[in-house]
């Protein structure tokens, strides 16, 4: 009865964090079993004790410093230093700003919102479609979840039991293998629609443009320096890009007001609370799943289908970007991390940081692929177009993420050779 609560709560789309307690309660309910009463609430609470989930809001407070700190437009003109000359170069610039701020935010539908804002009209000016405009820079959202900071890598970090600066550095390849292959479909794409020229800056323009651009880069530095070379933990690194983000917003581009940190903090806490309470609820769930032993269940069905481990993650990447399609993908990670992992690493002997990398690129596909596809709907609203007309643009894009997605499952070695 218990997995026809499951999809009946899912269905009638109950959150996804009410489902999993609700799912959980039923079962123990079932199973008449006090003892599993008992230690729901310390089961829950036990969850969250997890130095590695601190990271989560500390990085979303940084990306909100951010916001505020007029750090967006310094990084898009830094963006337009280096591919700004090229034939559609406003979508390079695109491309490249999004990389930037994938290092900083750590979170995709933030990151679509906040680009979509900044350069969809410019692209408009410049004489490219809206759709296009806006379909480039939803793409542009997928690099969130695997460059680091990663929201999605945190929590299958945490999920996992992994070190999360190990997970951040498993994702740094595939991200620049990500942001190749969009770069590849803003060519060719350019090169069919004969998209305008741009003029490069001079270079004084330059000079001053990354001279501007370099104190909001102290952030990702801080981030990814300080996990590389052992300095800080990703949470510790989460902390001083807050404080960076703070001073130089505040001190040095004058753009963000002291008063504004209520409101800052404000958001920065109710998005956190909702993240860490489906990782609480997914204590609960995963807890009944392993006692049900379903992923050894499952493990015997798969390995009945095949021995190989890339025909594995083939078969794990179509059934994701089916969950994906229906589920956002941070409550997707939380509930099959505990299912498929243990099948992964134990009868496959997949690396741990390959399969995060492979599911949390796959799973936010989700974000711009109806019914649910919530990036896509941002990218609209903030836009000014229709999803239908991002769609039509979009594909070539989702084509690449594909690819790539088939390249790092067969690949292992290009999520766990910086490692």
């Amino acid at each position: 009865m218990s997995p026809v609560v499951f999809l009946a709560a899912l269905f009638l789309s109950v959150p996804v964090a009410v489902v999993l307690i609700v799912t959980s309660i039923w079962y123990i309910w079932e199973s008449d079993n006090t003892i599993l009463y008992d230690s729901l609430a310390q089961k829950m609470f036990g969850g969250l004790e997890n130095y590695g989930l601190l990271a989560i809001p500390l990085f979303m407070l940084t990306g909100e410093l951010m916001n505020e700190g007029g750090m967006t437009k310094r990084l898009i003109a830094l963006a337009r230093v280096f591919v700004g000359g090229f034939r559609g170069g406003l979508a390079y610039i695109n491309l490249l700003a999004n990389m930037f701020m994938a290092a900083i935010i750590g979170s995709a539908t933030a990151q679509i919102a906040v680009m979509s804002r900044a350069i969809v009209p410019a692209m408009e000016r410049e004489g490219y479609g809206k759709g296009f405009a806006a379909a480039t820079t939803a793409a542009g959202g997928l690099l969130a979840p695997v460059i680091p900071p990663s929201m999605m890598f945190v929590i299958f970090g945490v999920l996992a039991q992994v070190p999360i600066g190990d997970m951040f550095l498993a994702g740094i390849l595939p991200g620049l293998l990500l942001t190749l292959a969009f770069a590849l479909v803003v060519s060719l794409i350019g090169l069919h629609q004969a998209y305008p020229k741009s003029e490069w800056m001079t270079g004084r323009e330059a000079l001053a443009a990354l001279a501007s651009a370099l104190p909001a880069l102290l952030i990702p530095a801080a981030i990814v320096g300080g996990i590389v070379f052992g300095i800080a933990t990703p949470t510790e690194s989460a902390a001083v890009a807050s404080l960076i983000a703070f001073v130089v917003g505040w001190l040095i581009y004058g753009e963000l007001k002291p008063a504004q940190l209520g409101a800052l903090f404000k958001r920065t806490a109710v998005n956190a609370s909702m993240i860490i309470f489906m990782i609480a609820a997914a204590s609960v769930f995963g807890w009944v799943i392993i006692y049900e032993q379903v992923p050894q269940r499952l493990a015997a069905l798969v390995t009945l289908i095949t021995s190989d481990p890339f025909l594995f993650l083939l078969i794990v990447n179509l059934a994701l970007l089916l969950i994906g399609m229906v589920i956002d993908g941070i409550a997707a990670i939380i509930l099959i991390t505990p299912i498929l992992l243990p099948i992964a690493t134990g009868s496959y002997d997949i690396n741990p940081f390959q399969f995060g990398v492979v599911i949390s690129l796959n799973l936010v596909l989700g974000l711009l692929t109806p019914p649910v596809g919530i990036g896509l709907y941002i990218a609209s609203s903030m836009g000014g177009t229709s999803p239908a007309s991002i769609l039509k643009a979009l594909w070539p894009f989702l084509l690449a993420v594909a690819a790539v997605l088939i390249v790092l499952s067969y690949f292992p070695a290009l999520s766990t050779a910086l490692i």
